[in-house]
C-alpha cells in the first residue's frame, strides 16, 4: 500500500507542479478543464462501460450500492450533527455535509486500489461510485446545495443525472451485460486502450484541482471533524455494515477502502455554483488527501490482518 501510494503521489505532484508551470500561452485552469473533460466526456465512459459489460452484477452488487448508501448517510448525519455544535454558517454546512459524506471513489479509489489489490477492484470501485455514490450526490447532494447555499438556480436532480456520460455507460453496459451479449474482442481492445489513460490522468487533474493555500488555521476546526468522518468513521460504518449483512470478507475490504478515501473534488463545482463556502470545501479536500496518505495504510494493513 506505502509504495502505491508514493507511485500515486508523485503523479498528483506531477499535477500540482504543472498547474503552477504550465505554459504561459495556456492558463492552468485551461489546463485542468481540458483533462477533466477529455476523462470525464471520453476516457471514463469507457473504461466504465469495458468492465460493467463484463463484471458478475448478481446480489453482490446490491450489496456494494447498500454499503455506499450507508456510508454515504452516516457521513451526513454526523457532519450535520457535529455542524450544529461548532454553530457552522448555511453555506459552510452545505460544504462540510459534502465533504464527509462524498469520497473520493474513482478519481482516487480507482487508481489505488487497482494498484494495492489488482484490476478485479475496477468493477467494486465503479458499482460503489455509480450505483450509489453518484446518483445520490446529483439528486441529494444537490438539494442539499441549494437549501444551504444563497444560489436562487432551480434543482433538477434528473437532469443533473442526464448530464453525466459515465452514468450513461453504467447504463448501457448493465443492458449488454443482462441481456447476455458477448463483448467483442475488438471493442474491448479499443475500450481498454481508451480506459488505460484514465488512471493517470485523473491523479494529474486531482494534483491540478488541490488549492495549497486553502489550508488556513481558521478553518481547522470545521476541518477536523471532516477528516475524523470521512476517514474513519465512514469506513467503519461501511465494515461494520459489510459484516451485518454476510458480505464476503475479500468484498467488504474492497467496500471499506472504497468507503475511506478522501474528499471528491467534483464538490467544489457544486460549491462554487450553488455557493457554498468553496473555500472550505476545497480545504477539506487538500487535508482530507493529504490525511489519506497516512489512513489508508492504516486501514489496509489492519483489514488485511
Amino acid at each position: 500500500m506505502i509504495t502505491a501510494l508514493i507511485q500515486m503521489s508523485l503523479l498528483i505532484a506531477c499535477g500540482s507542479f504543472w498547474k503552477s508551470h504550465a505554459p504561459v500561452h495556456i492558463s492552468s485552469l485551461a489546463h485542468r478543464r481540458a483533462l477533466t473533460d477529455l476523462v470525464f466526456y471520453i476516457l471514463l465512459p469507457a473504461l466504465v462501460l469495458d468492465v460493467i459489460w463484463q463484471a458478475p452484477l448478481n446480489s453482490s452488487s446490491l450489496h456494494i450500492s447498500f454499503l455506499a448508501t450507508c456510508g454515504l448517510i452516516a457521513g451526513l448525519v454526523l457532519m450535520w450533527l457535529i455542524s450544529r455544535v461548532l454553530k457552522a454558517s448555511r453555506p459552510q454546512t452545505g460544504a462540510l455535509l459534502l465533504a464527509a459524506a462524498f469520497p473520493n471513489a474513482t478519481y482516487l479509489g480507482l487508481p489505488v486500489l487497482n494498484q494495492v489489490i489488482g484490476p478485479q477492484t475496477q468493477a467494486i470501485v465503479l458499482q460503489y461510485d455509480f450505483f450509489a455514490c453518484t446518483p445520490i450526490l446529483l439528486s441529494l447532494g444537490i438539494i442539499l446545495a441549494n437549501y444551504y447555499g444563497s444560489s436562487k438556480t432551480e434543482v433538477h436532480p434528473l437532469q443533473e443525472l442526464m448530464k453525466i456520460p459515465a452514468l450513461w455507460a453504467v447504463t448501457a453496459g448493465i443492458t449488454l451485460n443482462l441481456t447476455g451479449i458477448p463483448q467483442p474482442e475488438f471493442v474491448h481492445s479499443a475500450l481498454s486502450i481508451l480506459a488505460a489513460a484514465v488512471v493517470p490522468l485523473m491523479l494529474i487533474v486531482l494534483g491540478m484541482s488541490i488549492r495549497w493555500q486553502s489550508l488556513h488555521l481558521r478553518f481547522m476546526p470545521l476541518l477536523l471533524p471532516v477528516v475524523m468522518i470521512s476517514l474513519v468513521l465512514v469506513p467503519l460504518v461501511v465494515y461494520t455494515m459489510s459484516g451485518v449483512i454476510g458480505f464476503d470478507t475479500d468484498s467488504a475490504i474492497m467496500v471499506t477502502l472504497v468507503g475511506a478515501m478522501p474528499t471528491m473534488v467534483f464538490g467544489i463545482v457544486i460549491c462554487e455554483r450553488y455557493r457554498l463556502d468553496s473555500e472550505l470545501y476545497a480545504a477539506a479536500v487538500t487535508l482530507t488527501t493529504i490525511m489519506s496518505l497516512l489512513s489508508l495504510p492504516l486501514w489496509f494493513q489492519w483489514l488485511s490482518s
